[in-house]
């Protein structure tokens, strides 16, 4: 898919259509989820951080993730896919690996095309998106022939033709080149793929090692052996929050590991799994990242005992100096539970803390994010409609009235409690086989009924004179 939520945000967001568009956190410590190809133009790609982002392309739209819809897009996705083949390998909730020949889609070339083709149209005909597509012999050169075809294209290698396709490419192409190992080869002379194939097996076993040499020389000459997978089980399941300002307190930080658990345990039990491992992670006010594990007795989905493991963790962690990011996790999985680890479970923590000091702690910490408008979210009000909270502060929001199927809609401020005014679920982008697909306007397209101003920054504070203006 093509810069996947951030076009999800643009076909939701008429207005936002052809405009710039940054998805990720956008508290100080943020990075960027995605970028939309407007923004890239600017400099702006995935896994910046946020500030840095903003000081790049001040006027773009930047915007909360929405990983409910995201995720319900990607199922229809997968879900086509699965139409082409039985052999499909999901890699994220934006891309997979399908095996055309095990579904008796595609015995050549030609049939592969005509499948990738129809592919692209099912895909925007379904979700209104765009997606690109890459066709190879290989899941290394179908990855590399599909970040040839963005955006919105397709993009064939010829059985024979992949030694002078990959020959040119910089080594960073390849699976595996990250920018240690890509420096490390530049400084001994090799930029290029091909470059790494004339240095032999033997000269990259003694500059990368045995298992790292023989894997890139057998890239270099396009070899690739992997099949694709179906099901690629799920070997944990985590949550983790980065805060704004580092939390020194440690109740705070206790009843932060609370909350931690108790989402985890809601992912474990969405997807019908236990586990037997609680893992904790911290990372502190230096930087320094600190790990530390339990094993139970069998798996377990139970929130109790996921707390309180999580809870003797922490007691062996020093959080002097203040903590910066904080993590539950759950390894070992199955899909049952083990009923006696119920007794594993110590009385709650929280009944040994007196009242009052969870009363104080709770004054004290920040609203919890999930009273707060943030930019993005779906809202709703009684007299307006469907719309989208285009930023916050100083006691109002402003919410743009606007629906997938609408044009570019009107802006309106309120008090961030006005009663008529609601947090809403997302609507559909594409509602039904007869509706024309709310697809994305292409780079540098801007939508056809724009209204006369716009405003310069789209997650700062309503009202202006905001500090958190980019």
């Amino acid at each position: 898919m093509d810069a996947f939520y951030a076009s999800v945000e643009q076909a939701s967001k008429p207005s936002l259509r052809g405009k710039a568009v940054v998805v990720g956190g956008l508290g100080p410590r943020g990075v960027v989820a995605t970028a939309s190809y407007e923004a890239r133009v600017f400099g702006v790609h995935s896994a910046m951080p946020m500030a840095q982002a903003r000081r790049l392309a001040p006027n773009a739209a930047y915007l909360v993730p929405r990983f409910s819809v995201y995720r319900s897009i990607s199922e229809q996705v997968m879900a086509l896919l699965r139409e082409l083949s039985p052999l499909v390998e999901p890699l994220s909730l934006d891309e997979a690996f399908v095996d055309l020949e095990a579904g008796g889609t595609a015995g050549d070339a030609e049939s592969a095309r005509l499948a990738g083709t129809k592919l692209r149209a099912d895909i925007r005909a379904v979700t209104g998106l765009t997606g690109s597509v890459g066709l190879a012999a290989s899941k290394m050169l179908a990855k590399i022939a599909s970040e040839q075809a963005k955006p919105d294209g397709l993009v064939l290698i010829e059985p024979g033709s992949e030694r002078a396709l990959l020959g040119p490419m910089p080594v960073r192409t390849l699976p595996g080149v990250g920018p240690a190992t890509g420096d490390h080869l530049r400084r001994a002379g090799i930029t290029t793929v091909g470059e790494l194939a004339e240095a032999g097996e033997d000269e990259l076993v003694r500059l990368l090692g045995k298992a790292h040499g023989h894997a890139l020389y057998a890239m270099a000459l396009a070899r690739d052996e992997r099949p694709v997978v179906a099901e690629r089980e799920a070997k944990s399941v985590s949550v983790e929050d980065t805060y704004d300002v580092d939390i020194h307190d440690r109740l705070r930080i206790g009843l932060e590991v609370q909350r931690l658990a108790d989402r985890c345990v809601r992912r474990l039990r969405e997807a019908g799994l236990s586990g037997r491992t609680i893992v904790l992670k911290v990372r502190r006010y230096d930087f320094s990242t600190l790990t530390r594990s339990e094993t139970l007795r069998g798996p377990t989905d139970d929130p109790a005992v996921v707390r309180e493991a999580a809870a003797r963790l922490l007691d062996s962690v020093d959080t002097t100096g203040g903590v910066r990011l904080l993590g539950v996790g759950v390894s070992g999985l199955a899909d049952y539970t083990q009923e006696d680890l119920f007794a594993q479970a110590l009385p709650s923590r929280a009944a040994e803390v007196p009242e009052e000091a969870v009363a104080e702690a709770v004054v004290e910490r920040p609203e919890p994010v999930e009273r707060h408008w943030r930019a993005g979210q779906d809202a709703r009000h009684a007299e307006y409609g469907h719309g989208w909270v285009q930023g916050s502060g100083l006691g109002r929001v402003t919410v743009r009235f606007e629906t997938p199927q609408s044009p570019p809609g009107r802006v309106r401020t309120f008090s961030v409690d006005d009663p008529a005014l609601e947090q809403a679920d997302p609507l559909p982008l594409v509602t039904g086989p007869s509706d024309p697909p709310a697809a994305v306007a292409p780079a540098g397209a801007q939508a056809s009924s724009e209204p006369a101003s716009l405003p310069k920054s789209w997650s700062g504070t309503a009202g202006g004179g905001a500090t958190s203006r980019p």
